[in-house]
């Protein structure tokens, strides 16, 4: 089948263009610049008329929690993967911290099983690193698994890797990317303890970031990079969230020459510690949100090539488990929905261009993790597509709401863009607010160095 994609705004490889985009089957066939041939137009099976819309490569999300496995009551890879697709993400990388945990071959397998029966959009999985399971790395098909995920400070899952022959071993020998969450235990808990003496056992929301404070993430960072550095390893630190970070990050090489690579959440650039009064425990994540400074950072970082990649780390909750103390509260929350909206909106807010916006959800994700053939609108990729309704207002409310736990820490706030239609392996995977039941995605694949 051709599907033409015409007349829209087309936002790719750092330009803005009118064109259209000619589809055959799941790859893209040409990109049109300007007026489209009356050859293409009359060879067309189908037309899509994109007039005042945007046309940009579907979001890759290299973080996201979607609870399958064993946590399924409150996300699941088929619930999340339709909320993905409704947001124009037509791609995901799922973290291990699941039940099982993936830390073996065999639940490895058991998520691919269940993402090509139910996923919505193009799927992949982190293996997650334990202080015992180096053998399993060892048997890893490099070309299907994005990297090594490691807890190097506590967080949803207890999958802490603290024994230093361990991370010896996995920096040093597994010649894979290593994705880290990065708090520092010790610290964390000194926190804690301090707290808990001064105010009681029941502190409020507004103790999380001073407990996971700067200090914290930015100890725990600055070892990994020390430890990759002189093991020779590639490290992406995952969800930075405070200025001092960026300190251990540079922009003075292209992509493909970096060691060490950072990622931005949403939240983090949308949010400060001055909105917990507000949204409360709804915005309690960890890393925790940290200061209006911190944020401004983040963005300029992001604006510079300093952080590499923007993700959601989207990660649902029920409402009643986000209930509590900050230390009976749990961290994390749904994103995945909204990201690319967020994004834009601060675009039209002027803190990121739009082909900034594209480079750092799409371009960035494809390049850093060699992703074959996605993240780009180029004749031969897979047409993962999204268009965009620039004139869009709308307000996210539970009505309009995908994800399997029911909420948003957005909820409340109108948008003035949405997404139109997704495109998923050349499928309309999601089309004017509903999703099509019979997409499924494929499984990622990565290229060698």
């Amino acid at each position: 089948m051709k599907r033409l994609i015409a007349n829209a705004k087309i936002i790719n490889e750092g330009r803005s263009f009118m064109g259209s985009v000619l589809v055959e089957g799941e790859r893209i066939a040409e990109v049109l610049e300007g007026a489209v041939p009356e050859g293409v137009l009359n060879g067309a099976d189908e037309v899509i008329d994109a007039t005042g819309k945007w046309l940009m490569p579907g979001v890759i999300d290299d973080q996201v929690h979607f609870r399958d496995p064993g946590l399924t009551h409150k996300g699941d890879i088929e619930s999340e993967s339709r909320a993905a697709v409704a947001g124009g993400v037509t791609t995901y990388m799922d973290m291990p911290n699941t039940k099982p945990q993936t830390t073996t071959i065999e639940a490895l397998q058991g998520k691919w099983d269940r993402a090509a029966a139910v996923s919505r959009a193009n799927y992949s999985f982190f293996f997650g690193g334990t202080n015992d399971n180096y053998a399993e790395i060892q048997r890893l098909d490099r070309s299907r698994v994005p990297g090594l995920k490691l807890f190097l400070g506590s967080s949803t899952g207890n999958m802490l890797v603290d024994q230093p022959e361990a991370l010896a071993r996995i920096f040093g020998e597994s010649g894979m990317l290593i994705a880290i969450h990065a708090e520092k235990e010790s610290i964390i808990k000194q926190h804690i303890e301090a707290y808990k003496r001064q105010y009681g056992e029941d502190l409020d929301i507004s103790f999380h970031s001073k407990i996971r404070d700067e200090e914290a993430c930015y100890r725990c960072s600055a070892e990994a990079v020390e430890l990759a550095t002189r093991l020779n390893a590639r490290l992406h630190i995952l969800h930075l969230s405070t200025q001092r970070e960026l300190s251990l990050l540079s922009n003075s090489l292209p992509l493909r020459e970096k060691k060490i690579t950072g990622e931005v959440c949403v939240h983090h650039l949308w949010f400060h510690d001055g909105d917990y009064a507000q949204f409360g425990n709804r915005i309690k994540w960890n890393p925790a949100i940290k200061t209006l400074a911190d944020r401004t950072a983040l963005r300029a970082a992001v604006n510079d090539d300093t952080i590499d990649i923007v993700a959601t780390d989207h990660a649902p909750h029920l409402l009643s488990e986000k209930e509590g103390s900050c230390l009976k509260a749990a961290s994390g929350g749904p994103l995945i929905q909204h990201s690319l909206i967020v994004m834009l909106e601060l675009a039209m807010e002027g803190r990121f261009t739009n082909e900034k916006v594209v480079e750092k959800m799409t371009h960035r994700p494809a390049d850093l993790f060699r992703i074959d053939r996605r993240g780009y609108i180029r004749p031969g990729y897979y047409a993962d597509l999204v268009l965009i309704d620039p004139q869009a207002t709308w307000t996210v409310a539970p009505e309009n709401i995908l994800y399997k736990c029911g909420w948003s820490p957005f909820e409340g706030y109108t948008f003035h863009h949405a997404v139109w239609k997704t495109f998923v392996n050349g499928q309309l995977a999601y089309s004017d607010g509903q999703v099509n039941e019979a997409v499924r995605g494929q499984e990622v694949r990565y290229l060698s160095e």
